[in-house]
């Protein structure tokens, strides 16, 4: 089965969601590339039935491309460490009911739940994720303000591993939302959960954008080699975010990572082969083949295969996921 296990739901409540969708900074200066990334318009986005197209087209490129299912994430509010809330630090809001609402309808999505380990009713949302047959948990520690090595959350990790849950969590550079703590952009982040004995996706394999953000490839490639529960994701690694090294591509389609690397595409952010091949990772065949693929799901897809990812790295999450059939 081939997974990309991570996408985005963006909504903005319309349909009784519970999500909301308030742009700052430069995500509101990429608002319009974001809704063009999946056929719709910013028309739609600030219409009265934006959720529902957007599940829409979500649907309509699993169906038509080489993909059988994706991991849809919710998407938590950052906190304090007390647990208070801070809904004025997000750009972007998506409850755990919604995806699991939607996952529970559709076979083509599975549950990506986000859940901040500080919430006062944290353990009972992760029984009713868990209960609601969540897929992973997503979390953006550097965006959320979460830093898993602190000791108050061993309980909560100590329950995911018990339940077979893995923690993705975005690693490296985070350009696209308002960030809390800069330092927990490294995927020692994940330590802690880790020796818990949590399976653990280093999301973009903590790759920072070029000369602008530090660069934690070489912390992740060692941190893999340390713990088997250890993967990464390639996800906005065909595009225009300046992550993505030659250097760094060798290393992740090495038969040292080869299986540890899983595919995701981070649509609705949108794929591009140009920077892939600037940088002399595909040729330029390869890029005017790709720019032929509408569907962007799949045009993520073939670029990661031109690239020189194996079948496994988009078979894999069917093994690490939770409860994939």
């Amino acid at each position: 089965m081939r997974i990309d296990c991570h996408v985005h739901m963006v909504g903005t409540g319309t349909g009784g969601t519970g999500c909301w969708y308030r742009p700052k900074g430069f995500t509101k200066i990429g608002e319009p590339f974001l809704v063009k990334a999946v056929g719709l318009t910013t028309h739609d986005l600030h219409g009265p039935d934006f959720d529902r197209l957007y599940v829409g087209k979500l649907l309509e490129f699993i169906r038509t491309s080489s993909l059988d299912r994706a991991l849809l994430l919710a998407h938590e509010l950052p906190h304090l460490e007390d647990g208070t809330p801070l809904p004025e630090r997000s750009s972007l809001y998506v409850p755990n009911d919604c995806v699991l609402t939607l996952a529970k309808e559709h076979p083509e999505f599975l549950a990506g739940v986000s859940i901040h380990p500080a919430r006062k009713d944290a353990m009972e949302e992760l029984e009713k994720c868990l209960a609601g047959s969540a897929s992973a948990l997503k979390c953006l520690p550097n965006v959320q303000g979460i830093d898993w090595n602190d000791r108050r959350y061993t309980g909560f990790l100590e329950r995911m591993a018990e339940a077979g849950l893995p923690l993705l969590a975005h690693t490296g550079s985070e350009r696209t939302m308002p960030v809390m703590d800069h330092t927990l952009a490294s995927p020692r982040v994940l330590t802690r959960a880790l020796e818990i004995g949590v399976t653990c996706i280093a999301a973009h394999a903590g790759t920072g954008m070029m000369l602008l953000d530090p660069d934690y490839f070489d912390v992740f490639a060692e941190m893999l080699a340390r713990y088997p529960n250890l993967y990464g994701d390639n996800s906005a690694l065909a595009g225009l975010s300046f992550r993505l090294r030659p250097s760094a591509l060798g290393a992740m389609i090495s038969g040292l990572m080869d299986g540890r690397i899983l595919h995701g595409s981070d649509l609705p952010v949108p794929p591009s082969g140009l920077l892939p091949w600037v940088f002399g990772m595909i040729r330029w065949e390869d890029f005017m083949d790709s720019r032929a693929v509408a569907n962007p799901l799949e045009r993520d897809a073939v670029l990661k295969e031109m690239m020189g990812f194996s079948d496994l790295s988009f078979t894999r999450a069917t093994s690490v996921l939770r409860g994939v059939t």
